[in-house]
């Protein structure tokens, strides 16, 4: 991993972001390239034939969006001692953002808020669903460390084998890496002693951990681990249970997502 993409706006919740990107860059000797994140304009969608119309508030100026998130951004890393640079040209809207870190080895995106002016799950799931590479998922509050302890949540799903295999670089340089497997958590497939013997073949010595969920939802037991663990970062393979379901039923990727103080490193 050398290429951390950062989606980058002039807001106040932005810090969390950039305060990890540098982390993570510092881990990883990688360098950190920021655009411009446009917000969400109106849309308008006609039924027939079917097509969707976005408009951009009357006052809406690209170039000053442009060159006030770029300030933000190049401000933070001027003085952090990690390579940056800003990628030139207009603001990307969320579905430009999932394209564009096809080319990138990771992207950093705020954990999604409820409110308006937080971020927003539709950059999260385009980045997720539409780049093919993972995500880091920066919590609300900046942390202090990122890559040192980690919690690899194991639950034997392909989604998960994805999160960890692109988590390698990180897992080999972490002081401590706990692979966890919780009751309720997991589907068919190698275990956490079979998942820990791979890690060892890549150069990670890690502890396998299974422990049961004492009847809470599995979300809640990875997250009291994680903090009793004194984690810095969760790999966690994102929705192993299908969105709708969910949405419907809860689910571990959903709870993390509402809930986690801890960065997340996540991959489908």
């Amino acid at each position: 991993m050398k290429s951390i993409l950062l989606p980058a706006d002039h807001s106040d919740v932005i810090k969390p972001a950039l305060v990890s990107a540098e982390l993570l860059a510092r881990v990883l000797d990688a360098t950190v390239e920021g655009t411009a994140l446009r917000p969400i304009h109106v849309e308008i969608v006609a039924p027939d034939p079917i097509v969707a119309v976005t408009f951009p508030p009357a006052d809406w100026n690209d170039a000053e969006f442009v060159a006030k998130a770029r300030k933000v951004f190049e401000t933070h890393f001027a003085t952090c001692g990690v390579r940056y640079r800003w990628r030139a040209g207009p603001s990307i809207d969320d579905a430009g953002l999932g394209s564009l870190a096809r080319v990138y080895d990771i992207a950093v995106v705020g954990r999604p808020s409820g409110s308006g002016s937080g971020p927003r799950m539709t950059t999260l799931e385009s980045a997720l669903f539409e780049s093919g590479q993972p995500v880091l998922v920066t919590p609300p509050s900046a942390p202090a460390t990122l890559g040192e302890n980690v919690v690899v949540s194991w639950n034997c799903s392909t989604e998960q084998a994805r999160a960890t295999a692109c988590a390698m670089p990180i897992l080999r340089k972490a002081k401590t890496v706990t692979i966890l497997t919780i009751e309720g958590l997991t589907v068919p497939g190698p275990s956490g002693v079979q998942c820990r013997d791979w890690l060892a073949a890549n150069g990670v010595t890690a502890r396998e951990l299974s422990m049961g969920n004492g009847g809470r939802k599995p979300g809640e037991v990875l997250l009291a681990e994680a903090k009793k663990l004194g984690a810095d970062l969760i790999v966690k393979g994102a929705y192993t249970q299908s969105r709708l379901r969910q949405m419907i039923f809860g689910g571990a990727t959903s709870h993390l997502l509402a809930h986690s103080p801890l960065p997340l490193l996540m991959a489908r």
